[in-house]
């Protein structure tokens, strides 16, 4: 049985009351010597306060929420990591949710994140819906996008430029001399990683090559099953594909192990570049040529915008499109 305030406060022979007042950091009502006493009764029952309890007293919890679509894929493990990161050093606490990109499981994840009383809220990788925002706003709490944006409402975001990494990641392959460059995209309608992706390639084929109608192939994901199933339609519909670009390394991978199952070579018989550095794209074999984008620091980044605004309530808040760079490794063939 966990230890109780009474418990500390028997051990320590003072009041309940002094307890509490030491707990929150109070000032007033009991000496230095009383302090060390109940800190040294904490330390030897293992008591844990309840940060729940506390805040319903000191009106704050000290917890954030942060929604996902889908808390098991590697971008959100990424974008996890640098949230907790400053989360952690500033004492709060983190309550993830996964959504799974259904519109009622977020509108019921955001009423518990209300119940829960939370501090503000990171919102990641999804589309902001009306209902969502609506629910967000009746909160009244400040709140912070990471790998997303909203064109309708006014939340801050931390995220690259979707469509201008594209047509980096579009423009290496023509530099390396590729002209029947084909695209495995996710959902096509999707406004974070699926049409402006799309349109930074198609951008990057008609002012290079003049092509207005170069080959992409849309799944209803951005998975390295995608990416397998995706690769087998474009080499059908476009059978002197030299090199393709994917809208995420996990369907870069899929595409490559698809490839092998063709004996297809990648890069003799096709070059491959990726989209996000995931750390699976050192591991693939060959090693992936991927678009970087600085996942761990966007969660950073959205965080700290976070707690700007829970600090200074007055505080205007710029959104950041964070840089992105081609990393070089060897699934890309320079032609003759």
């Amino acid at each position: 049985m966990n230890p109780t305030i009474k418990d500390v406060a028997n051990y320590a022979n003072v009041s309940i009351a002094t307890v509490s007042r030491i707990l929150n950091s109070t000032s007033a009502g009991y000496s230095e010597k009383t302090r060390e006493l109940v800190m040294e009764a904490i330390e030897q029952l293992g008591y844990k306060p309840n940060a729940v309890a506390r805040g319903l007293k000191n009106t704050r919890t000290q917890t954030i929420g942060v929604l996902f679509p889908d808390i098991s894929g590697m971008v959100s493990s990424e974008l996890l990591h640098g949230i907790e990161k400053v989360t952690h050093n500033l004492g709060h606490s983190v309550i993830v949710c996964n959504t799974a990109s259904q519109g009622k499981k977020t509108l019921d994840y955001l009423k518990l994140l209300s119940e829960k009383r939370v501090e503000g809220i990171l919102f990641a990788s999804e589309e902001i819906k009306d209902e969502y925002y609506e629910a967000i706003k009746g909160m009244n709490i400040p709140a912070v996008l990471v790998s997303t944006k909203s064109h309708k409402h006014p939340l801050p975001y931390v995220k690259v430029d979707d469509r201008d990494a594209a047509y980096t990641a579009t423009s290496y392959l023509i530099e390396k001399g590729h002209k029947n460059i084909g695209m495995i995209s996710g959902i096509k309608q999707d406004p974070i990683a699926g049409s402006p992706r799309i349109e930074g390639f198609q951008a990057a084929m008609r002012d290079q090559l003049g092509n207005d109608s170069p080959v992409v192939v849309s799944a209803q994901g951005f998975s390295y099953e995608h990416g397998v199933e995706m690769f087998e339609k474009l080499i059908k519909a476009a059978p002197h594909t030299t090199a393709i670009f994917a809208a995420s390394d996990e369907m870069a991978i899929g595409a490559m192990a698809s490839a092998y199952h063709m004996n297809i070579k990648v890069p003799d018989d096709i070059s491959v570049v990726g989209y996000d550095n995931l750390k699976i794209s050192e591991m693939a074999i060959p090693p992936l040529t991927t678009l970087s984008q600085p996942l761990r620091e966007m969660g950073e980044k959205a965080t700290e915008l976070l707690f700007e605004a829970l600090t200074d309530k007055n505080s205007t808040q710029s959104s950041i499109i964070m840089p992105h760079q081609m990393i070089e490794r060897e699934s890309v063939k320079a032609m003759a």
